[in-house]
């Protein structure tokens, strides 16, 4: 039976990757701040599915919990066949209304950790032949929506690099870029919806099971929804300075996790 280890695992997209997977039979290892309820889950989805279901109680925007998460992923005796890298936040405001120890800790968790992570688990995974990352980004990172949308640029092009150097290896690699999902991801960072379209807003768990799929087929980067896939296609096509006025006046409302 084959491990997978979530990170941002108590709700939204990570959440909704432990119930599927744990819905196929994979054993979890669950990685979030908060121990009660990373319990509460283990228990539900180890009661439910019959799979084993490890908790990791985790702060991904301290050094303590990074290394942490690192020495589970090198445990070469429990190893982990595939890891998704979930956990994230954004901050209201704009770009110098967010003070600098923010910024550096979104830099922490999105780029660092991932990073990092990234690279202890294809370690491991490389040395069997076999096993996959999934990098959860967002539709953010293809247009101009400062530190957020950067941060989630550089997943973008860090999972597409990897990917390409491990060609071969038997180890898939994909980034995953959703729009808006329906989960605490706004609620928790204070941002409005109100002005968000309803045809705009996505099912966490309708979007896990396309990601799964991407990513058995192979790809690298997956915006996992017809709807999105468009508006994308439109963004492509659109002047850089249009997008970037467009995009500072919605402020910071793009957020998958």
């Amino acid at each position: 039976m084959t491990t997978a280890l979530i990170t941002g695992s108590t709700a939204g997209i990570g959440a909704a990757f432990a119930r599927r997977l744990a819905a196929q039979g994979h054993n979890l290892v669950l990685v979030a701040r908060d121990t009660k309820r990373l319990g509460e889950q283990a228990t539900e989805l180890h009661d439910r599915h019959g799979i084993e279901a490890e908790v990791l109680a985790a702060d991904l925007s301290t050094e303590e919990g990074i290394a942490a998460v690192e020495r589970r992923l090198d445990d070469r005796t429990h190893p982990v066949d595939l890891l998704v890298n979930n956990a994230g936040f954004g901050n209201k405001g704009r770009y110098l209304e967010v003070s600098m120890a923010d910024e550096l800790t979104m830099l922490k968790v999105h780029i660092e950790a991932v990073l990092r992570l990234t690279s202890a688990a294809t370690a491991s995974m490389r040395s069997r032949g076999r096993g996959g990352v999934i990098n959860v980004a967002s539709v953010a990172a293809f247009v101009p929506r400062g530190t957020y949308g950067a941060s989630k640029a550089w997943v973008v092009q860090f999972t597409q690099g990897a990917a390409r150097d491990l060609g071969g290896s038997g180890v898939r690699l994909m980034a995953l870029c959703p729009g808006f999902v329906r989960t605490e991801f706004h609620e928790r960072a204070g941002m409005g919806t109100d002005n968000i379209p309803s045809w705009m807003w996505l099912d966490a768990d309708k979007l896990v099971a396309s990601a799964l799929d991407d990513l058995a087929r192979g790809k690298t980067v997956s915006i996992p929804d017809p709807r999105y896939k468009a508006l994308m296609g439109l963004v492509k096509l659109t002047p850089r300075g249009l997008l970037g006025g467009v995009s500072s006046r919605t402020g910071r409302k793009y957020g998958p996790q």
